[in-house]
């Protein structure tokens, strides 16, 4: 018997969350291991660890409490690797020597396998004068793409790239050009953006007034402020970013308001957070708590549910004791505040099982209860945590419960409070779960929608063969189990076919108890009107939210999963069942591209090339050998090596020969890889060569690999340097759209969820 309720959860659980010893010493041997792994850790920390280890196994087993994945992966393993999963970084001085210093504590925190997010208006503006040098300012948008380029080169612990949030007030001089950013399709990809809208500025929208843009004191230029507004909302239109931030309402609704400001957020929104702050996230699973599911009596358990989340808030208490931090300051700010992330996933899929429509009114009210009841238990734990091991260290009772949330809590829960103190001063977040959603079995994604009924994916096997698996949403699956071929409820709904203000809706059902922020979607349909489009954020900021993320499928951004003609089960009115396609002819690679189960095994024989660089001022050139496998009767890069005499490119080659035949031979469009090496610039320089600017000796291995890969056929040509080409033609299975391709398993069905483009089929995200 397993645990897992469908195959691709176990195939998460072995590719991202299972501990496997580089020194072949045991590690997981089962997803029980795992959870006996992670319950020890954190119950290490206990003066009674063996009690704690086995309520913590409790919370754990069976996925009603998912940690994050730093957590699930990372604790227990000895790893020098943060259990943190976001971090905001110290503001930025408007001084070269601090932005560097910015930047390298930026790229600590990402080695360790952090995401980070910045405030880009403290920088001066461009064309602002620097005194003492006699220069003018080149703005905080070039230092942006210095950033971006850092990030490109770091890979994040747990095989997670480095994943950043960009943020810039609406009234900085620059602020139009960082709107815009993002037309340029090559930059700044390893940034999401955010645009701080202050209250000051929606009331002027509103009013169609003016609004200075300032900096220091200096007011630089007058515009109007509703045409600013539509520029944020065209850029968002096009390229489904910047997003928007309500920073005033964030600020004002923060428990720590007497100690703190806030000025960012992490890469995916949920965590605004004060200079070096850092929060760990968890997510209870609401859709294994459901009893009696699609019966007469099915209602949440709210005895289990209480229970599950006091013992999760503890947990995560210990977390804060028991991680690593990759800077000294970012470890006394958690210290300090002990903030955590308690959030739900398999929302709409306990809604469904509880015989309530996704978006409508009743379903608002269910989720605004249930929020509100995971608040009142997460705040009660943390009293008791306090009064066990002490509140925390910056707890002002006075100052506290006359603060943000606070003020409309529940008064038995105040007055607990300003009696005992409380552990944590900022406790829920609705986090996205993407990856630990499909490892619990492919239930639906924090407060999002059902995606899609069902997908399928084609797995390649070790001898070459193929396989194709279904992927059923968790709640449909327990429906077919129960009612077999019947077809599904009219209250069935998914991302699809909801209208855009029934999104909002739900996200403002959970702000209200919700005292961080949420990572949420709001799905547009391709051909919303521009007018119908901007009125989901006047909604989003009417009723209470405290951001908004939209996603329009269009030519730039890619468009969700590809939709199949047939469909035998779904209730009239929805959309048809959604299939990741990889049969169609994919943009760039030739052939099929497709995920492996497993790394294949190395024939005795390969064909490949030997290639010579000889990069300008080096003594010494470099050779690089490409390998390749052929499958399906398509030549396809299996491994490289790198080798030089030049002892001072020793261990990079050696790495990097590593990290790119691992890459290789676990298959799907590997020709990502040929796109980030190409990226990476040298700040000492690059070379001319074959009339040709190279970046730097990274960029031109990459470009041997690209030449490589177009000679022996697996790509067709070379593109725009991109992951997808937004001038290739879309590819359709039937007449419907697909998604642009998965950087870590080739599958074209990349979606954006919870504000990142997210893979449903092997759980890659953007945002790490």
């Amino acid at each position: 018997m397993t645990r897992f309720a469908a195959p691709i959860a176990e195939q998460i659980w072995n590719m991202k969350y299972r501990y496997t010893p580089s020194n072949g010493a045991d590690g997981d041997q089962s997803v029980e291991d795992s959870w006996r792994r992670i319950a020890r850790a954190l119950a290490a920390v206990e003066e009674a660890p063996e009690l704690w280890e086995d309520r913590f196994y409790a919370a754990l087993e069976d996925f009603k409490f998912l940690p994050a994945g730093r957590i699930t992966s990372g604790a227990g393993t000895g790893r020098a690797v943060t259990l943190f999963n976001c971090f905001v970084m110290g503001t930025i001085p408007d001084d070269m020597s601090g932005i560097f210093d910015g930047l390298r504590e930026a790229a600590l925190t990402m080695q360790q396998g952090g995401g980070i997010g910045y405030d880009f208006s403290t920088i001066r503006p461009k064309g602002a004068e620097v005194k003492g040098v006699g220069a003018d300012a080149s703005g905080p948008l070039s230092f942006m793409d210095v950033w971006d380029a850092m990030c490109r080169t770091i890979m994040s612990a747990g095989s997670r790239r480095g994943a950043m949030m960009a943020t810039m007030r609406c009234d900085h001089p620059d602020i139009e050009e960082f709107i815009s950013a993002k037309a340029d399709a090559a930059r700044l990809r390893m940034f999401n953006l955010s645009v701080l809208v202050t209250d000051a500025f929606m009331e002027a929208v509103k009013a169609d007034g003016p609004w200075e843009l300032t900096f220091d004191g200096k007011v630089y230029h007058t515009i109007q402020a509703r045409d600013l507004w539509n520029k944020i909302m065209q850029a968002t239109y096009d390229f489904a970013e910047p997003g928007v931030i309500f920073i005033d309402r964030i600020n004002q609704a923060n428990n720590l308001n007497y100690c703190e400001d806030i000025a960012a957020t992490n890469p995916c929104g949920e965590q605004p957070l004060p200079p070096y702050g850092a929060c760990l996230l968890g997510s209870v699973n609401l859709a294994r708590l459901v009893s009696d599911p699609f019966g007469d009596t099915a209602a949440l358990d709210k005895e289990q549910l209480n229970e599950l989340v006091s013992t999760a808030v503890r947990m995560m208490d210990n977390v804060v004791d028991v991680s690593r931090f990759p800077l000294e300051a970012q470890a006394r700010e958690a210290q300090a505040k002990r903030r955590i992330g308690l959030g739900v996933t398999g929302l709409a899929d306990a809604l469904l099982m509880v015989g309530l429509r996704y978006g409508s009114d009743e379903a608002a009210r269910q989720t605004s209860d249930w929020l509100h009841a995971i608040a009142r238990a997460a705040y009660l734990a943390s009293v008791a945590l306090a009064k066990e091991k002490g509140a925390f260290p910056l707890f002002d009772a006075e100052a506290y419960l006359a603060s943000g949330t606070m003020q409309g809590m529940d008064e038995d829960v105040r007055k607990a409070a300003a009696e005992h103190g409380i552990r944590n001063a900022l406790l829920t977040s609705i986090a996205p779960t993407g990856t630990i959603s499909l490892y619990a079995g492919n239930v639906s994604s924090g407060i999002e929608p059902v995606f899609a009924y069902s997908y399928t994916r084609k797995v390649l096997q070790k001898d070459g063969s193929r396989t194709e698996e279904e992927v059923v949403d968790y709640a449909v699956a327990l429906w077919r189990e129960k009612f077999g071929d019947a077809p599904l409820p009219d209250y069935f709904v998914n991302a699809q076919t909801l209208a855009p203000s029934d999104h909002v809706k739900m996200q403002a059902a959970a702000q209200r108890w919700v005292d961080s922020s949420i990572s949420k979607t709001i799905n547009c349909p391709e051909d919303i009107s521009f007018e119908a489009f901007k009125d989901v954020y006047l909604q989003a900021w009417d009723t209470g939210c405290k951001g908004c993320t939209t996603y329009r499928p269009n030519d730039v951004t890619g468009s969700v999963l590809s939709v199949s003609e047939k469909d035998t089960n779904a209730p009239s009115g929805t959309a048809p069942e959604v299939v990741a396609d990889s049969d169609a002819e994919p943009l760039t690679p030739h052939g099929d591209v497709i995920y492996m189960s497993e790394p294949l095994d190395r024939p005795n024989a390969l064909e490949g090339n030997t290639y010579k660089l000889k990069w300008p001022d080096s003594n010494h050139a470099i050779y690089i050998t490409v390998n390749d496998v052929v499958l399906g009767g398509h030549r396809r890069p299996f491994e490289v090596f790198i080798n030089s005499k030049n002892m001072e490119h020793f261990a990079w080659t050696v790495a990097l020969t590593r990290m790119i035949s691992a890459v290789f031979r676990r298959g799907g469009d590997v020709s990502f890889v040929v796109e980030e090496l190409k990226a990476v610039f040298d700040p000492r320089g690059g070379a001319w060569m074959q009339g040709k600017y190279v970046p730097s000796i990274l960029a031109a291995i990459g470009g041997i690999l690209e030449k490589h890969m177009i000679q022996t056929g697996f790509l067709a040509g070379e593109g725009m340097g991109l992951k997808s080409d937004p001038q290739a033609e879309v590819v359709n299975l039937g007449d419907a759209p697909r998604g642009p391709a998965c950087a870590a398993c080739g599958e074209f069905g990349m979606r954006m969820v919870e504000g990142c483009m997210t893979c449903p089929s092997c759980g890659h995200s953007k945002c790490g």
